[in-house]
């Protein structure tokens, strides 16, 4: 609480109010249970032009003082509301105040807030409210409330925007109510919203997010007329939601229809069947793996879609996942060149990866030095996954190796490798090793998040005999 004699004679005690002073340096503290980061966000340069902007923050901070103090039932918060001071509430104020309170306080309070608020607000700024409250409820997924406010919106015939019901559809279908999205859309006239093209594009990408294609096919075959000029959106949305329940003929039966419907089949649609031909080849039968994957990418070629390496990378994924790395290594050095593809780091790194993991090093440092050799610059994150896969296997010193090629390629980020080698070095009783890095780190200026206590053999050795016995006894089980 504070005077402001000297600035406005009106003024003289004004508590709970977040402004930043013009002479003074020291920052207003915020008031207790309310957001820092909001406040920050809010705080007002104090001028006699400001007295309505000065209210309001005032109003602000005094309403998130009540509804954030969980003491009381709700009925306490709403006598509370009642008794404080005769502000005049608006949209925006009741949008302040949950934004800042949303985080911290029970959505039962925020809804007893709103419901309390709405006794004041006119038509125009009740639907402005309401339309903020219902997407802040659905964010924290409480769906009673969101009943409530939705039947409200509705008996005080208010209108709902196509943003909020389009964040509604999507909390309904991610907690599997997608049968309550449905009934939300179909009752949209009821809301004052029109069920026009954007409002079923939102119910069909909700639905297809989901892999609900079936249910969103239902909505286009009554809403045909809706959707003129959107069919890409469209299609794209199925495509994706017959990928999410792995159903290859689907796919292909969707990108006929956008043939046949002249809509443009772009390269999303492609990569989306190809991933989901790829995931079911590595599950059924990975033998077919790059037959199939090949076939639709010259299919790609001859419809005038490019494939990117992304559509190479989505193979190479597969392919190392079930360990095929001869066929990964050859459409890494002879496919993608032939379609006239130049593979990236990550591509590089599939295969690599791959090398390591089945023992072939050697050819795993080669494919690295090509790398190299063609001029691809690969991100630190490159050398630092294979450091710890190397690790992993136990070949510390070819980890080492590719930490020096590492130095030689990039610059900074060496910290994460700094801290998987060392205490592995120790570990394996290379103290001198570890010491070394740990010293040329430290040369760097490198910030090391493992403790220097890993470099001390006492320590080390405490746990090495239990560890020796440990593996003797599994031995002899054996």
């Amino acid at each position: 609480m504070r005077r402001l004699n000297s600035v406005h004679r009106g003024i003289t005690n004004i508590s709970h109010c977040s402004f930043t002073w013009i002479s003074s340096t020291k920052p207003p503290t915020p008031f207790s249970g309310i957001d820092p980061f909001w406040v920050q966000n809010h705080t007002l340069n104090y001028s006699s032009a400001e007295l309505p902007e000065l209210q309001h923050s005032k109003c602000v901070e005094e309403l998130c003082g009540i509804v954030s103090n969980e003491i009381g039932s709700l009925d306490d918060l709403e006598m509370t509301l009642n008794k404080s001071q005769g502000f005049i509430i608006n949209s925006t104020i009741v949008a302040d105040v949950i934004n800042c309170c949303k985080s911290h306080s029970s959505t039962r309070r925020l809804l007893r807030f709103m419901l309390w608020s709405c006794k004041t607000l006119n038509h125009e700024d009740m639907d402005d409210a309401f339309n903020h409250a219902i997407m802040v409820f659905a964010e924290r997924k409480d769906f009673i409330a969101l009943d409530i406010l939705i039947s409200d919106l509705q008996k005080e015939h208010g209108k709902m925007n196509v943003e909020t019901f389009r964040v509604v559809a999507e909390a309904f279908v991610k907690l599997g109510k997608e049968d309550k999205a449905l009934g939300l859309f179909k009752n949209l006239d009821k809301l004052m919203c029109a069920r026009d093209g954007v409002s079923v594009c939102a119910i069909v990408s909700a639905l297809c997010s989901k892999g609900h294609a079936r249910k969103a096919e239902g909505v286009l075959w009554h809403h045909k007329n809706e959707i003129f000029g959107l069919e890409s959106v469209i299609y794209r949305n199925l495509v994706h939601g017959w990928f999410v329940n792995g159903n290859v003929k689907e796919i292909r039966r969707v990108i006929e229809e956008m043939k046949s419907n002249r809509v443009h089949v772009d390269l999303f649609c492609y990569n989306t069947f190809l991933r989901c031909i790829c995931k079911r080849n590595l599950k059924f039968n990975p033998s077919s793996l790059v037959q199939d994957a090949l076939n639709l990418i010259v299919e790609m070629k001859s419809n005038g879609i490019i494939p990117s390496v992304v559509s190479f990378n989505i193979l190479l994924s597969c392919l190392c996942k079930a360990r095929r790395v001869k066929e990964a290594y050859g459409v890494l050095f002879q496919s993608m060149k032939k379609l006239g593809c130049s593979p990236d780091w990550f591509s590089y790194y599939l295969v690599v990866r791959a090398m390591y993991l089945t023992g072939r090093f050697g050819i795993g440092n080669r494919i690295v030095d090509e790398m190299t050799e063609e001029g691809v610059v690969a991100e630190p994150t490159f050398y630092r996954d294979l450091v710890s896969v190397l690790c992993g296997v136990e070949r510390v010193n070819h980890a080492l190796n590719l930490f020096e090629k590492m130095k030689k390629a990039c610059v900074g980020n060496y910290g994460p490798v700094y801290d998987l080698l060392i205490p592995k070095l120790c570990r394996g009783g290379d103290f001198e090793k570890g010491k070394q890095l740990w010293d040329e780190a430290t040369s760097r200026g490198v910030v090391l998040q493992c403790s220097k206590s890993v470099l001390d053999p006492s320590i080390t050795e405490v746990f090495k005999p239990a560890k020796n016995v440990e593996e003797g006894s599994i031995k002899q089980k054996e």
